[in-house]
């Protein structure tokens, strides 16, 4: 399974990072960063710089499984919903919506305008887009930042049916 992590130019870049690094090791990933991100990585094996639009994860033909926009700035939530395909992050968040694969979403703004909501509205009404906020919940008891980290990307990791232990579940 090919499981694609795309960080835009929003607050939380290293929350994305950390997403992308649990991803288990049978999963293939890729990452794309904007150049809008706080980028202290080197270049490494299947990371593309946001105006490489000739990565092979700008196809449909690749067959990338998932595709988290992990933090979505509202610049390119505004993109994806008018079908803007201008970089690579757009480019495969077009992909991911015309070959029906899972398309998730964390836009990080608040509070949020009509316009945003509108944007949130018509993403979500697609088949496999699914709009999830970093929003955290208190059930679980977080401590730390971490806390709240882990209890994001097991959400997160959920809605992409990549089992995890990440966080206390209601109830247990």
């Amino acid at each position: 399974m090919k499981v694609l992590v795309c960080i835009s130019g929003a607050s939380g870049a290293s929350l994305g990072l950390k997403l992308y690094s649990l991803i288990p090791p049978s999963y293939q990933r890729f990452l794309v960063v904007s150049e809008s991100a706080k980028v202290v990585l080197q270049k490494e094996e299947n990371i593309f710089l946001n105006d490489d639009i000739s990565a092979p994860v700008a196809s449909g033909s690749f067959g990338v499984d998932i595709t988290f926009i992990v933090p979505c700035s509202m610049n390119t939530l505004a993109k994806i919903s008018l079908g803007i395909a201008d970089n690579l992050i757009t480019r495969s968040a077009q992909v991911a919506i015309k070959e029906k694969k899972k398309l998730i979403l964390a836009p990080r703004e608040m509070p949020l305008s009509q316009i945003h909501l509108e944007h949130m509205l018509k993403l979500s009404r697609i088949q496999n887009v699914i709009i999830a906020p970093p929003i955290f919940g208190y059930y679980n008891k977080p401590k730390t930042i971490k806390d709240i980290e882990m209890f994001l990307i097991g959400k997160w990791f959920d809605l992409a049916g990549i089992k995890n232990d990440f966080f206390k579940r209601w109830g247990e």
